[in-house]
C-alpha cells in the first residue's frame, strides 16, 4: 500500500476555503498518513488577498504546532508555500528561520511585477517562448538558493493554454539538472486538473526527464478546498511509476527521507 502524502494545503491563513481542522479530517478520510500545511506567505508582503499576513504567521505556526500534538492517527506536518523572488533571500531566509517547519516550498508566481496564474491577461500579446524560459529560468534560480526543499508547480506558466512556438524540452532538463545539483525535490501538483490547463504540473511527457536525473518527487494536491485534498493522487502515482519512479520523498524536522512506492 502506497505511504500516502499531501504537503501542498492551504487554509484560511492564505487562500483556502477552510481552516486547517477541516482539512485534517478530510486527510484522515482520504486515509492519508501525513497532511502537511503550506500556506502562501510572500517574502515581500505583496498580494494579501491572497497570501498570509506577516503578521499571522506566528498564529499559524502556533495552530499547527498544536494540531500536531493533538492528532496521533494521522501526521500532521508544518510547512509553508514561500514565493521566490530575485534579491530577497535574506528576507525569504528569516522567515524561514523562524519556526520549526518539516520542509519549505518554493514557488514561482511572478514574473516581475505580475502573476503568471491570476488571468490569461498577463500573456496576450506577449513573446510566449520568451515568458517561458524567464520562468523556467527563475525555477533554477530558486533551487540554487538552497532555500527550498520542495519545488511546486515546476511549469505553473502552462496554466492559461499559452504554448511556446520552440521546442522546450531544453528547459525540462534545465530544470530537472537543477534539481538533481542542488538536491530538491519537486511535486507532482494535480491541481492542475482544476484549472484552464485541465492537466497536471509538470508536463506529464517529461517527468521521465525527472526520473532520469534521479530528482525526488512528491504528489501534493495544492488543495484549496478540504474536499481536493488527496485528488487525482492514483492517477498521479500512476504516472510516475510508469515515468521510472521508484519511491517517494516525505519530510519532517527539514530533513528528507524516501519511502518505496
Amino acid at each position: 500500500m502506497i505511504y500516502r502524502t499531501d504537503y501542498h494545503v492551504h487554509t484560511t491563513y492564505s487562500d483556502g476555503r477552510q481552516g486547517p481542522e477541516a482539512c485534517i479530517e478530510a486527510a484522515i478520510r482520504k486515509g492519508l498518513r501525513e497532511v502537511g500545511f503550506s500556506d502562501h506567505l510572500n517574502p515581500a508582503g505583496k498580494s494579501l488577498d491572497w497570501c498570509m499576513d506577516h503578521e499571522r504567521l506566528p498564529e499559524y505556526i502556533e495552530h499547527i504546532l498544536k494540531l500536531k500534538k493533538e492528532h496521533k492517527e494521522i501526521a500532521v506536518r508544518l510547512g509553508i508555500e514561500l514565493d521566490y523572488l530575485p534579491n530577497m533571500e535574506k528576507e525569504t531566509e528569516r522567515l524561514i528561520c523562524s519556526a520549526p517547519f518539516d520542509y519549505i516550498i518554493g514557488s514561482i508566481h511572478y514574473l516581475g511585477e505580475e502573476t503568471v496564474d491570476l488571468g490569461p491577461e498577463f500573456y496576450i500579446g506577449k513573446n510566449i517562448d520568451l515568458i517561458y524560459e524567464n520562468y523556467f529560468n527563475l525555477v533554477c534560480e530558486a533551487a540554487a538558493t538552497g532555500l527550498f526543499d520542495i519545488i511546486a508547480h515546476p511549469d505553473l506558466v502552462r496554466i492559461h493554454r499559452f504554448t511556446p512556438e520552440k521546442d522546450i524540452s531544453h528547459l525540462y532538463n534545465m530544470v530537472a539538472s537543477a534539481l538533481e545539483i542542488h538536491d530538491v525535490a519537486f511535486e507532482l501538483n494535480t491541481n492542475g486538473r482544476n484549472k484552464p490547463l485541465n492537466d497536471f504540473y509538470p508536463d506529464k511527457k517529461y517527468l521521465p526527464v525527472f526520473a532520469e536525473h534521479g530528482v525526488p518527487v512528491c504528489v501534493s494536491s495544492d488543495a484549496h478546498y478540504p474536499e481536493r485534498i488527496g485528488q487525482y493522487f492514483d492517477e498521479a502515482y500512476d504516472l510516475l511509476k510508469s515515468s521510472g519512479y521508484r519511491e517517494m520523498a516525505v519530510f519532517a524536522d527539514r530533513e528528507r527521507y524516501m519511502i518505496p512506492f
